[in-house]
């Protein structure tokens, strides 16, 4: 793929590149200090990425689809930068039911984990620089395109062909990208319409989870997602928490504490 051809697919977006090879998207495009908004760089392979809580994030040349977007939020848009990567999971949930031709299978976990039947298929990590003077935030995200049984980072996760859904990566970056500028054009405008959508797929509402929080565990049932993105949390002891980082994993009913 060159950055013309590549370019040539994303009109609506202000700048597109592509690189063969980097240490991070995020990190190249929150470098560039005068990129401006809607700017997108996507990489065949990455060297240095880096997912949530700083866990290392490398990927097999090829097998993953790695890209970033860049978004300089006014004073308007502060106040939502938490709703940021809630709007990339459900960008990336839009782009892979798309290129899959499919709605069962591809589920939206709170906050932005996308998965297949349960299995994690993609790591989106929003990150800002800049604040406050000149605020950038980085939305880049990686799509498990290609990856085999052996190649996954962690056991729980999965990838498009393992699904059996034979597409190219280029077009899942492309389909992603698209979705992305969909969904944060959303966000940008302040659309109510975008967390309607969220909720409306998030599969976290009205399940018994166990949140690995700061301050430490927590157990009960999901009440909503707020507008402001954190989980609405009514716990076990009748108190509600309103929860805006930390591990959520779905318990069943059966499990010992229900």
């Amino acid at each position: 793929m060159t950055s013309a051809s590549f370019s040539a697919r994303l009109p609506q977006y202000a700048q597109v590149r592509w690189v063969d090879t980097t240490g991070s998207t995020n990190a190249d495009l929150l470098a560039d200090t005068t990129a401006p908004a809607f700017s997108a760089l996507a990489a065949g392979e990455q060297t240095s990425g880096r997912g949530r809580l700083g866990r290392p994030w490398v990927s097999p040349r090829g097998a993953q689809s790695i890209m970033s977007v860049l978004l300089r939020p006014g004073t308007a848009e502060l106040d939502r930068l938490g709703t940021v990567p809630l709007a990339a999971g459900l960008a990336v949930l839009d782009a892979v039911r798309a290129v899959a031709g499919v709605q069962e299978g591809p589920e939206l976990k709170w906050p932005n984990d996308v998965l297949w039947d349960g299995r994690k298929l993609c790591g989106i990590l929003a990150e800002g620089a800049g604040f406050p003077e000149d605020p950038r935030i980085v939305v880049g995200l990686g799509v498990n395109v290609s990856l085999t049984k052996e190649q996954l980072p962690v056991p729980h996760a999965t990838s498009l062909a393992l699904e059996g859904v034979d597409v190219s990566t280029e077009d899942v970056t492309v389909a992603v990208l698209e979705a992305l500028h969909r969904r944060l054009t959303q966000w940008a405008t302040g659309d109510r319409s975008l967390m309607d959508d969220y909720r409306r797929e998030c599969i976290t509402i009205g399940k018994p989870v166990r949140v690995e929080a700061p301050g430490g565990d927590l157990h009960g049932t999901v009440a909503d997602i707020a507008p402001d993105g954190r989980l609405d949390l009514l716990a076990d002891d009748g108190d509600r928490h309103l929860i805006s980082a930390g591990d959520v994993t779905h318990l069943r009913r059966t499990d010992a504490r229900y």
